[in-house]
């Protein structure tokens, strides 16, 4: 409850923009020490990470994105390459929710040497619906958890836009990563909230399954949006993923 108190009283981050071409995103900075990469979902923000981007940033240095417009699953992880090219990142553990997840698999595939680790939360990829259905859903995704939290929701999805959210559903609903999945040499932690309306659970168990070096963790009373759901152990068991020798 502390963390979640302080993470709200906190001065706010100075937020910086990167362009590639026609592709922009705006990231912030915080903490000092590895890097984790922060990935929001379809009509999110780098506000979904608020309860959990100071405590991560105790022990790291936590770098978290806002993807800007209808911005495709991979266009995104390409843009996001991009940037940490830019900005000579060492190898970061990348953190994504959602659709950020989807992302997160791409950026690792695109560029191996920049993923020390993945964690997936909830991560897209394996589902397969129609689009209008997933859109339908987000606001029951957004509601099924933490009633302090609606607001955040309701902001972004306007703030995105219908034609920008169905051209990013669209999108992610047309790329499977089944193929990917055993080529992917990350460890992985994929982490999911039992109780997540929009991509079940079955989905994450599958996900980890055909992934070579990962682990499946769910977090009880939790739905899709779950580090805000159960911030206190989805921190706690990402920074002990993160702090754990690599297998190698």
């Amino acid at each position: 409850m502390l963390q979640a108190v302080r993470s709200l009283i906190r001065p706010p981050l100075t937020p910086h923009t990167f362009k590639d071409g026609e592709r922009t995103l705006r990231y912030t900075r915080q903490g000092t020490g590895p890097p984790i990469i922060l990935i929001h979902g379809l009509s999110g923000s780098g506000q979904w990470w608020r309860f959990n981007a100071p405590v991560l940033a105790e022990a790291h240095e936590v770098l978290t994105l806002e993807l800007l417009g209808g911005v495709g699953v991979q266009d995104a992880a390409r843009l996001i390459v991009a940037w940490a090219q830019h900005l000579g990142l060492p190898p970061a553990a990348v953190v994504g929710h959602s659709m950020g997840g989807q992302i997160a698999l791409y950026v690792s595939a695109f560029a191996p040497e920049r993923v020390s680790r993945l964690v997936l939360a909830c991560a897209s990829g394996l589902l397969h619906a129609k689009w209008w259905r997933v859109a339908l859903n987000l606001p029951r995704a957004g509601f099924s958890g933490r009633p302090r939290f609606v607001p955040v929701v309701v902001r972004d999805s306007l703030r995105t836009g219908l034609p920008n959210l169905y051209r990013s559903a669209r999108d992610l609903l047309r790329d499977d990563v089944a193929a990917l999945l055993p080529t992917v040499e990350a460890p992985t932690l994929v982490i999911w909230g039992s109780r997540d309306p929009l991509v079940p659970p079955k989905l994450g168990q599958q996900l980890a399954a055909s992934l070579p070096h990962a682990r499946y963790v769910e977090l009880a009373h939790a739905g899709h949006v779950v580090m805000v759901d159960q911030p206190r152990a989805f921190n706690a068991a990402v920074l002990a993923f993160l702090a754990e020798a690599d297998p190698a």
